[in-house]
C-alpha cells in the first residue's frame, strides 16, 4: 500500500512538474509575442504596460502608441489564442480517450461545420461581429444535437455511430455552406466567409472573449474533473462498467464539455485546423496516455502551439496569414511523422 501511495506521489510531482514547465514556456511566450511585430516593444516595456494597465501596478513610463498597439491588439489576440489553443487541444484530447480513436479531432461530432453556417448566416444577413460570434456558437451546438440525435433514433449507443453520425452530419453541413457561399455577394460577403472560415484572430477583442469565457472555464474545469473516468472508458465500455463507471453519462458529459470548447473556440475565431488532432498526439509523447495527466497538458501545449503560429503568421511577410494555412503546414507532416513512428504499433 505504501508503494503504490509512493508511486502516485512520484507520479503527480512529475504531473506538477511538467505543467509548472509548459506554463513558463508560454508566459514567456506571451511576453515575447507581446514584443514582436511590425511596431515593436522592448520586454521591459511590454511587462510595464502588462502591470500598470491590467494589474495597476507600477508606473506609466510608454507612449500612447506604445499602449494602444500592447493593449489594443495584441493583448486580445495573444489571450484569445492562448484560450482557443487549450481549448482545442484539450476537447481534442477528450474526444479521443473517450472514443477510443487517436484519428478524431474536435470538429468530428460536427460542430465546425455547424458554425461555419451558423456565421455564413450572420454574415449574410449583414449582421455584426458579435451576432457572427452568437450564430456560430448556436450553429455548432446545434449540429452535435443533430449528431447525437441519430444514434438515438438509430437507438444503438455504440462509439461506431457516433463517429458515423458525425461523418453524415459533417457532408450534410458541408452541403449547406457550399450553397450559401454559392448564394453570397462575391465581392464582399464570399471573402468573409472564406477568410472566416480559414481562422483569424486579427480583429478579436477582449468583448469577444468575455463572452465565451464562463463556458469555457466550467468546461476545462468538468473534463479535468472527469478525466479519470475517461482513462477507466478507455479500457473498454464492458471494463468500465465493470469498474463502476456510467458509461453513458460520463460519455455525454465528455462530448458536452468538448462540444462547448471547440463551439467557443470557433465562435471567437473562425475554424482552426489539426490542432485539436496533432496536439494531443505530443501531449502523449511527453505526458503519457494518462488523462489525468494529459489533458491539462495538452491544454498548456496547445496554448503554446497556437500562440506561436499566431505570432508567425502576423510577422512573416507583409500581409498576415490565414492561420489555418500556417498549422496545417506545421500540423500535416508532424502527424504524418507520429504515424511513421507509431507504424508497427498500429499493423
Amino acid at each position: 500500500m505504501g508503494l503504490i501511495k509512493g508511486k502516485n506521489k512520484t507520479k503527480k510531482l512529475n504531473a506538477v512538474t511538467l505543467n509548472l514547465v509548459l506554463l513558463t514556456v508560454l508566459i514567456t511566450m506571451i511576453v515575447f509575442s507581446v514584443c514582436v511585430g511590425k511596431y515593436s516593444v522592448t520586454p521591459m516595456q511590454s511587462i510595464n504596460i502588462i502591470f500598470s494597465e491590467l494589474l495597476h501596478i507600477g508606473g506609466g513610463n510608454y507612449s500612447e502608441m506604445t499602449r494602444n498597439v500592447v493593449m489594443g491588439l495584441r493583448i486580445p489576440r495573444i489571450l484569445s489564442s492562448v484560450v482557443v489553443g487549450a481549448c482545442l487541444a484539450m476537447s481534442g484530447a477528450a474526444y479521443q480517450g473517450t472514443f477510443k480513436n487517436p484519428l478524431i479531432s474536435p470538429d468530428f461530432l460536427g460542430v465546425s461545420s455547424g458554425a461555419c453556417i451558423g456565421a455564413a448566416i450572420a454574415i449574410l444577413l449583414s449582421l455584426g461581429s458579435a451576432y457572427v460570434q452568437i450564430f456560430a456558437f448556436i450553429g455548432g451546438i446545434a449540429a452535435v444535437v443533430l449528431t447525437v440525435a441519430i444514434p438515438a433514433v438509430m437507438q444503438s449507443k455504440s462509439n461506431i455511430m457516433f463517429v458515423l453520425a458525425g461523418i453524415i452530419v459533417g457532408g450534410l453541413m458541408s452541403s449547406i455552406l457550399g450553397y450559401i457561399k454559392y448564394v453570397a455577394d462575391p465581392q464582399t460577403q464570399l471573402a468573409s466567409i472564406t477568410y472566416w472560415m480559414m481562422g483569424s484572430f486579427s480583429y478579436i477583442t477582449l468583448k469577444d472573449l468575455l463572452r465565451v469565457l464562463p463556458a469555457i472555464a466550467v468546461s476545462a474545469a468538468i473534463l479535468i474533473a472527469i478525466s479519470w473516468w475517461i482513462d477507466i472508458m478507455s479500457m473498454g465500455e464492458s471494463e468500465a462498467k465493470a469498474l463502476g463507471a456510467n458509461v453513458p453519462v460520463i460519455r455525454n458529459i465528455s462530448i458536452i464539455c468538448s462540444t462547448l470548447l471547440t463551439a467557443s473556440s470557433v465562435c471567437i475565431c473562425g475554424t482552426i485546423g489539426w490542432v485539436g488532432l496533432v496536439v494531443p498526439h505530443f501531449g502523449r509523447m511527453i505526458a503519457g496516455p494518462d488523462n489525468t495527466r494529459l489533458i491539462p497538458a495538452a491544454g498548456l501545449i496547445g496554448a503554446i502551439f497556437l500562440l506561436c503560429v499566431d505570432t508567425a503568421t502576423r510577422t512573416i511577410g507583409t500581409a498576415e496569414m490565414p492561420i489555418s494555412i500556417l498549422t496545417g503546414i506545421i500540423g500535416a507532416p508532424f502527424y504524418a511523422w507520429l504515424l511513421y513512428r507509431q507504424r508497427k504499433s498500429m499493423t
